[in-house]
């Protein structure tokens, strides 16, 4: 059941305009490819900290900031670049009025157990208070389920926030999410604090695994970080549509592309090599023309514009380079 004030929201709330992408400082969310934000950070339960020296601690290219009361608001305003609306204070109307008028993008995260007529009427509240700019921000344990749905009923850009368990990265963005958020670790002050993970801020996509992360202890926000650029690299690159109008957009989408297709063609070859280890005559000499014709022929179906005459010496690069590797490993 809903709050009083949850109902005024939903009841305040005006028709949703169809915004299809919200840019959130040097992002762009919810239109072309799906995006990580490393930088979600909350004020709250930090006691008396001033939250203009925490904002001035940069914790990546793009902040998110939820602030824990009005007082935050001025330093918010000034060194962020979008403010949340927290799950857990969503009934706090004069709150989310105030953080929806600082002039900033607002992420509107689901209480839990809200439906999503609640959410999306709180997001349309926060628009009406602020200049239209809203993201949704799915959290805790996400429903994935509703990502899809929030999307489609709003017209607005989702986000799903995987900090809790970064392995939900590549379901969220399958489940259609325009992004995921990572929170900024909370500071330790009940032990000796420890080195964080030096992370570049662009890895080459495709490198081996651990080598975007940092060493020791504090890898794991390193590695957490991976997993979700992966998903939204390979998830993304499969699912969602682009359509860059510009060549180095147009670039970074083939590179997407080309990552995911390095991927698969190196779980291929794995696959591959179990087969030669399997048939009774391996190697070149147990050729299947049938089956690579018939193989060609499926994937036709899925590129009718390369068609079978293209992809016919694509898959026999393919398959030879496989049954080579293969040959390889079978000789040490």
């Amino acid at each position: 059941m809903s709050s009083t004030l949850e109902r005024h929201a939903v009841a305040e709330g005006p028709a949703v305009p169809q915004r299809h992408a919200v840019g959130l400082g040097e992002l762009r969310v919810g239109e072309g490819p799906a995006v990580v934000i490393r930088g979600r950070v909350s004020l709250r339960g930090r006691g008396h900290a001033d939250a203009s020296a925490v904002l001035r601690e940069r914790h990546g290219p793009v902040v998110v900031v939820e602030p824990a009361t009005a007082a935050d608001l001025p330093a918010v305003a000034e060194l962020a670049d979008g403010v949340v609306v927290g799950a857990s204070w969503t009934r706090d109307i004069p709150l989310v009025r105030a953080a929806a008028a600082l002039g900033l993008p607002v992420v509107v995260e689901r209480r839990p157990g809200a439906s999503l007529e609640e959410w999306l009427g709180l997001a349309g509240y926060c628009a009406a208070e602020g200049d239209g700019r809203v993201i949704l921000c799915e959290t805790g344990r996400p429903d994935l389920g509703l990502v899809r749905a929030a999307r489609s009923a709003s017209g607005r850009p989702v986000l799903v926030d995987v900090s809790c368990d970064p392995g939900l990265s590549p379901a969220a963005v399958a489940a259609g999410a325009d992004g995921l958020i990572l929170a900024v670790p909370e500071p330790v002050t009940s032990a000796p604090s420890r080195p964080r993970a030096v992370v570049p801020e662009e890895a080459p996509y495709g490198v081996p695994d651990g080598a975007a992360r940092g060493s020791g202890d504090g890898g794991q926000a390193g590695a957490d970080w991976r997993v979700a650029e992966e998903a939204v690299t390979l998830v993304g690159a499969l699912l969602r549509d682009e359509a860059p109008t510009t060549l180095p957009a147009c670039r970074q989408a083939i590179d997407r592309v080309d990552a995911a297709l390095a991927t698969l063609l190196e779980r291929r070859a794995a696959l591959a090599g179990r087969v030669q280890q399997i048939k009774p005559v391996g190697g070149f000499a147990g050729r299947d023309a049938d089956r690579e014709r018939a193989v060609v022929e499926r994937m036709a179906v899925r590129a009718p514009r390369l068609g079978q005459a293209r992809l016919t010496p694509i898959m026999n690069a393919v398959i030879e380079a496989g049954l080579h590797l293969a040959e390889e490993r079978a000789a040490h």
